[in-house]
């Protein structure tokens, strides 16, 4: 049996690369889009019932409940029409959604004292987002 051309392995290393990174790309606009419907109805519960989350102590990133329901509100939805970006391959949708999904994470870290399970797992899942992203973008630089 003989052995692959030189030519024929850079097309399958390519492919299987280009093939990868679209995977990926997909699993991060699908993933932006969930977490930023968590975080538009997240905004609405905060801005319908100021007190379905708990006050607890005093802290520097203190803000009214209402105040983080726009917050999360305006993330969501810009991630959500990010996302949507994403899974339409626009280039904008990859470099903005990295910006939002570290906002996204920034903001979670701030409300982590209203509710800290949920906005761990946030962070968590917004990190992993970015990963996605930053792997996309690099990718398409080689």
């Amino acid at each position: 049996m003989s052995n692959p051309s030189p030519d024929r392995m850079d097309y399958e290393a390519d492919s299987t690369r280009e093939a990868v990174a679209s995977g990926v790309a997909v699993f991060a606009g699908v993933l932006l889009a969930t977490i930023s419907v968590f975080q538009i109805l997240e905004g609405i519960a905060a801005l319908a019932d100021d007190k379905i989350y708990v006050r607890g102590l005093s802290y520097t990133y203190e803000f009214d409940v209402t105040t983080w329901g726009w917050i999360h509100l305006f993330i969501g939805l810009v991630g959500l029409a990010t996302g949507i970006g994403i899974l339409m391959s626009q280039a904008w949708g990859r470099i903005l959604g990295v910006f939002i999904v570290v906002l996204s994470a920034l903001s979670n870290f701030m409300f982590m004292p209203y509710y800290p399970f949920w906005s761990v797992a946030i962070i968590a899942i917004d990190v992993f987002i970015i990963w996605a992203l930053c792997t996309q973008i690099a990718s398409e630089q080689l």
